[in-house]
């Protein structure tokens, strides 16, 4: 019996550094763990707090209808890989014109969820909104300028287009399913840009490497808040929630009360709204005859910088497929959408799962997805 309350007192014990020297862990198995889950999940902005992102109820712009909508059926397969990884929804656009949408396992149209990595591309988007603005100077104005306490040999060096690129050249280890990595700590940490500051370090040269690196959204995030003095919430339901006609409002997860936003990740909305962002860099920045975005920053957002990563552009990702070539948002567990420019089709896929994939890869669920899409729209 001794033996037991010793070991006992040893986990306790253990436990109780293991939460000393990681106190975001104690948040992580609250809101991860003791949910049932091994890393963030579509529906857990209900754990975090959160700023809104207002949209205009009076101005709502509403896809139509295209004429065949909802006549497609889907494929076997598609239906198999769908139930496999838990698909909340799936919608096939195009022309404009909603094709196809159908929603799953108890999501709707109006369904809140994350939009996890996807939210880097809308970053993005604030960012060329931001220089367009006169906020920033341009994408070669140094991160110093607006965050001078970032540290190593090469952090004088740091452009805003460095981080745009995910290469920075800093320290940043990327893993999901690593409590004890900063990816991780990210996500809990009540003080982003304190984490940022004090952990991450540029000692490699930038712009020479890519490497795929949520701290360097994230620093994109805290330059924005430094450059335009108001929250990214705020800058983004201004800058395009409002002029786009978003069907809701949104909710951006914060690091804490009244904080900063996770620039990396967690806008939480719906497919609808989601595919409005397809659609606006469909339109080279245009919407209904508005011009958001300068069509150079389009361009800029979707073409390669590293001959070794030819998926990347400036954090949207890029692909060809069986002669098909475009581009997407995407996030973790699958969330995506899809453009495909020479088709003028949007697909866009939120859900719960997807299949394994090597860094700066594609897994194999994303060209399920695409073919369907295809299929569908080929077809009417």
């Amino acid at each position: 019996m001794k033996k037991i309350y010793f070991v006992l007192l040893l986990l306790i014990f253990g436990l109780f550094i293991l939460l000393y020297k990681y106190p975001y862990l104690l948040k992580g198995i609250k809101n991860i763990y003791l949910q049932g889950h091994k890393t963030s999940y579509i529906s857990d902005f209900i754990h975090y707090p959160k700023r809104v992102i207002p949209n205009n109820p009076e101005k709502i712009w509403e896809w139509p209808l295209h004429s065949a909508y909802n006549q497609s059926r889907l494929s076997e397969k598609a239906q198999q890989i769908n139930k496999r990884l838990g698909t909340s929804a799936f919608l096939v656009i195009k022309n404009d014109s909603i094709l196809f949408e159908k929603y799953f396992n108890g999501y709707h149209r109006d369904s809140l969820s994350n939009s996890f990595s996807m939210a880097k591309s809308i970053t993005m988007s604030l960012v060329f909104k931001a220089i367009q603005d006169g906020f920033i100077k341009s994408l070669d104005q140094k991160v110093k300028d607006f965050i001078p306490g970032i540290q190593g040999k090469y952090a004088d060096s740091l452009t805003i287009k460095h981080l745009a690129m995910m290469s920075s050249g800093s320290n940043w280890v990327e893993n999901y399913y690593n409590p004890f990595n900063i990816t991780a700590e990210s996500y809990f940490t009540e003080d982003l840009e304190n984490l940022i500051t004090e952990k991450v370090r540029f000692d490699n040269p930038p712009g020479k490497k890519w490497y795929y690196s949520s701290g360097d959204t994230q620093l994109l995030g805290i330059i924005l808040r430094k450059a335009t003095g108001k929250t990214l919430a705020e800058y983004l339901s201004e800058s395009f929630w409002k002029p786009m006609g978003m069907r809701k409002h949104a909710f951006w997860n914060l690091d804490r009360e009244n904080g900063m936003e996770k620039a990396f990740c967690c806008v939480n909305s719906n497919a609808r709204d989601f595919s409005k962002f397809g659609r606006l860099y469909l339109h080279q920045g245009n919407w209904n005859g508005q011009q958001l975005l300068d069509s150079v920053w389009i361009q800029a957002a979707t073409r390669p910088y590293f001959k070794e990563m030819p998926h990347y552009g400036l954090q949207w990702w890029l692909f060809e497929h069986n002669g098909v070539k475009g581009y997407a948002m995407r996030g973790h567990l699958g969330q995506y959408v899809i453009v495909i420019p020479g088709e003028h089709i949007i697909i866009t896929r939120l859900g719960q799962k997807k299949d394994p994939s090597q860094p700066g890869r594609f897994s194999n669920d994303f060209w399920i997805y695409l073919e369907e899409g295809l299929r569908i729209a080929r077809e009417n």
